[in-house]
């Protein structure tokens, strides 16, 4: 059965492919030790990366989203847009990286939940790790809730 993107069971998917496949941890920054939050729409997640993988990603309510060093949010049409980018490319094109989205954009998508720029900074040191995260979705069948 393929996963619905946004979904729990989505993420785990494109965890397993990205943790399974070392060519994907290209992440300029090398190793990446932080906690992400996710708002995908009226979801969230959180995404815990050791190292050169995914150490989890779990659904996360509000109160939760304030254990991320820093929170990743678009409209969910702008999510969609992106994985489906990927999905046809095999790899974000130019136009819908996470960091072409960010300069795009009036306002950062990516923020610290406790305005704390260090934390917020992390995004832009493990851009590519989020970005490698993102295209092994290239790899996941998907179907996009119509929502």
């Amino acid at each position: 059965m393929m996963p619905v993107f946004p979904s729990h069971a989505w993420f785990q998917a494109v965890r397993e492919v990205y943790n399974g496949d070392a060519s994907l941890h290209s992440g300029g920054g090398g190793a990446c030790d932080t906690t992400a939050g996710l708002k995908v729409g009226d979801d969230g997640y959180l995404m815990v990366f050791e190292g050169l993988e995914c150490a989890d990603v779990r659904p996360a309510g509000e109160g939760e989203m304030s254990e991320a060093d820093f929170i990743i949010e678009m409209p969910l049409a702008l999510w969609k847009e992106m994985v489906a980018n990927v999905q046809e490319n095999g790899k974000a094109d130019l136009d819908h990286t996470l960091n072409s989205i960010d300069l795009q954009q009036e306002e950062s998508i990516a923020y610290s939940p406790a305005d704390d720029q260090y934390r917020q900074d992390l995004f832009y040191r493990y851009n590519q790790n989020f970005q490698d995260f993102f295209d092994a979705s290239s790899r996941v069948e998907t179907i996009f809730d119509q929502a």
